[in-house]
């Protein structure tokens, strides 16, 4: 079957489209993963468009009416790149998996009205994208798996672990977008055996401060952070935060490390020069994911070896690099998610393509290990054209 997956990470940057032929042997727990790319394209969102994406993530009194109107632009801009991959591709695609833009994300319960709830918000309404395509649309995969005890998040260790399982060797799968977060597979692990978590700050903090003492989006190949100091003591004292040492499951967006958090971090930074606080940014990430490693993941040497990164930050050479310093005395080896035939810029996108396959196959695809559910669920919506 031949599925599209489209999704906006929590950068809000823009939109990213993965086109898949997708086997019965993806749809089951076999070893060889049935899943093959066949295209994948990226659209950045225009500039007012991403404007008002961010400002509904950060807003504390969003319009109800401006967001449904977004709910409905985002659906056809969706539809627009859907549409447009398969033209320049000559490909008839049969079901879309569209994951949306998160708007709002709170993993943990927290009290409302005389209730405990966590809640999250995918926004691009999936009905329009369906029209407009003219195929099935399965979208809002992460309520499924909150209802049933979850955190709705993370949802791509499915795809890791069929991807990446190995019988001899132990792998470790690192996506870094605006979020953070990796998936353990230890050597011939089963499904039950995958931890999944996000590490904190991924793009999100860099872009952010890049944005407010640049005026540029980000931080095009490292270049500002190369030229800066890191500010130890500032990554020290950040990562004593009670999410860094909070146990997984757990989950993080922009209520963890948006605008706020941004701001704090530039206030912690003191008088530090510009490129410094950028710098300083760029290794909370690369601190963070090695912090978690050694929290939580490793006991004892010799049981990863592979570390597979995917993802924005994969492109940033001083990231890679903070990230490669702090790995080495793990015994970790970074390799790259395209040495493994899926470019890291496809991988998410091609994640709810999977996703969307099992749910038009009625088969579940949350892991309970990652996720933190009480059991496997089905996830998503189905739209009908």
């Amino acid at each position: 079957m031949i599925v599209a997956g489209v999704m906006s990470g929590t950068s809000a940057d823009g939109i990213n489209v993965a086109i898949v032929q997708v086997s019965a042997s993806s749809a089951s727990r076999a070893r060889t993963p049935g899943l093959h790319l066949l295209a994948h394209a990226e659209y950045p969102y225009p500039k007012p468009v991403r404007r008002a994406v961010l400002a509904a993530m950060n807003s504390s009194n969003a319009s109800v009416a401006d967001l449904a109107r977004l709910n409905f632009l985002l659906a056809e801009l969706y539809a627009d790149a859907l549409l447009a991959t398969q033209r320049r591709c000559h490909l008839k695609i049969e079901l879309v998996g569209c994951h949306g833009q998160t708007l709002y994300h709170q993993g943990e319960a927290a009290r409302f009205l005389g209730r405990k709830l966590a809640v999250t918000w995918q926004t691009g309404e999936g009905a329009v994208v369906a029209a407009r395509v003219g195929v099935p649309v399965v979208s809002d995969f992460r309520p499924a798996d909150m209802a049933v005890g979850g955190k709705g998040a993370p949802l791509v260790p499915f795809l890791d672990f069929l991807l990446y399982r190995d019988t001899h060797v132990g792998r470790i799968v690192q996506n870094i977008g605006g979020i953070a977060n990796f998936t353990t597979i230890p050597a011939g692990a089963s499904p039950s055996q995958v931890l999944a978590f996000d590490t904190g700050p991924g793009n999100m903090v860099i872009d952010a401060v890049t944005q407010q003492l640049f005026a540029k989006p980000y931080d095009r190949d490292g270049r500002i952070a190369g030229t800066g100091k890191v500010l130890d003591r500032v990554v020290s004292n950040v990562l004593r935060g009670p999410f860094f040492r909070h146990r997984p499951p757990k989950t993080a967006g922009r209520e963890e490390f948006g605008r706020e958090f941004s701001q704090e971090f530039i206030r912690r930074c003191g008088h530090a020069d510009k490129r410094d606080i950028v710098a300083t940014a760029t290794a909370l990430t690369a601190s963070a994911i090695a912090d978690a490693l050694r929290r939580f993941v490793l006991r004892g040497t010799g049981r990863y070896r592979d570390f597979i990164v995917s993802g924005g930050g994969a492109n940033n050479p001083t990231l890679m690099a903070m990230l490669a310093n702090e790995l080495r005395p793990l015994g970790l080896q970074i390799r790259s998610s395209d040495e493994f035939g899926l470019p890291s810029e496809a991988k998410e996108a091609a994640a709810f393509a999977l996703l969307a396959f099992q749910t038009w196959n009625r088969k579940p695809s949350n892991l309970p290990s990652a996720t933190g559910a009480k059991r496997p669920a089905i996830l998503g919506k189905i739209s009908y054209a």
